[in-house]
């Protein structure tokens, strides 16, 4: 019987296979095959309309004198890239972006890290506060920065009616060159430190109580289980924020467009300001475009120079 029942099956597989065509099994073999790639189709293509063939057009750009108002274009080689590498004024611009950039992720992290620390409480009461802390992320940088300019106003500001309390003259919080750009450091820091509380309370809620319970037991003090525990294993968390946070600050442009227009003195004329300014006001599109591509190469650099970093000092549990 059971040779009988194998013989009908195979009777039956063979049967199948002559009814169905040899195209039609190839077209379903190389659909098996391509079915992953078909999937994800729609994000690629809308990746090279809208991020890679910018970036190539750029890039084909930054080698010509193209000027928005004027429609030819004269292949100049790298005259934009020699002209912005020899100018004072680019090193000017990325010293400001990065004293900017340091001073963001810093406080960012810090302040978000102490606040995890604070707030890591499951009750209503410090949940609804985790909440407000968090709330300002969703607010838009137009918004916040056009809060923030009442709250730095000269005259009429709160924060100098916090300093007059103090006894201390009024200050011109966006005017003075040496405030304008920590007052900006702060505009960006009240936005993102709730984004890395809620992040480095969930990298504190996964490291398992084991590793506390055994130092504990072997005399290890707060500092200790902090410095040993908790810092190692909030490592991929931290190197998570500090990406993120490096690249968004690295592309600061909102804030100065509204608060301060690159002033005083060009002293918070950020590249990516520089950029818009270089292509939107005086209409010098190629050597935006070269300004561009120095600044994605420069971002490419220093985050690929921060993951080799990285790799010896972020530890995964297990």
């Amino acid at each position: 019987m059971s040779d009988m029942r194998m013989s009908n099956k195979t009777n039956t597989k063979q049967a199948a296979s002559v009814r169905t065509p040899a195209s039609v099994r190839n077209w379903r073999t190389a659909l098996e095959k391509w079915k992953d790639f078909l999937f994800a189709f729609p994000a690629l293509a809308l990746l090279a309309v809208f991020l890679y063939y910018p970036l190539g057009n750029s890039f084909y750009i930054s080698f010509t004198n193209w000027n928005m108002t004027r429609p030819d274009k004269k292949f100049v080689g790298i005259d934009n890239y020699t002209y912005l590498l020899g100018h004072e004024d680019f090193y000017q611009s990325l010293k400001i972006t990065f004293t900017y950039t340091i001073m963001d992720v810093v406080l960012t992290l810090v302040i978000g890290l102490l606040l995890a620390l604070m707030f890591n409480v499951s009750s209503r009461l410090y949940a609804f506060m985790r909440g407000i802390i968090f709330m300002p992320y969703y607010i838009s940088m137009v918004i916040a920065a056009m809060v923030f300019i009442w709250i730095y106003n000269g005259k009429y500001g709160l924060l100098n009616r916090v300093v007059s309390l103090f006894g201390l003259d009024p200050v011109e919080w966006l005017i003075n060159s040496q405030t304008v750009l920590p007052a900006l450091v702060v505009v960006s820091v009240w936005k993102g430190v709730g984004f890395a509380m809620i992040l480095f309370i969930a990298g504190l809620r996964s490291i398992p109580s084991d590793y506390y319970e055994a130092a504990a037991i072997d005399g290890a003090n707060r500092w200790m289980l902090f410095r040993y525990i908790t810092l190692p294993l909030l490592s991929p968390m931290t190197l998570f924020l500090v990406i993120t946070t490096f690249i968004s600050s690295m592309q600061v442009f909102q804030s100065i467009d509204i608060m301060t227009n690159g002033g005083p003195l060009q002293s918070t004329n950020a590249i990516v300001y520089w950029i818009y300014t270089m292509a939107f006001s005086q209409f010098r599109t190629g050597r935006a475009s070269a300004l561009i591509m120095i600044f994605f190469v420069i971002i490419l650099l220093l985050t690929a120079l921060q993951w080799l970093i990285s790799r010896k000092k972020v530890h995964y549990e297990g």
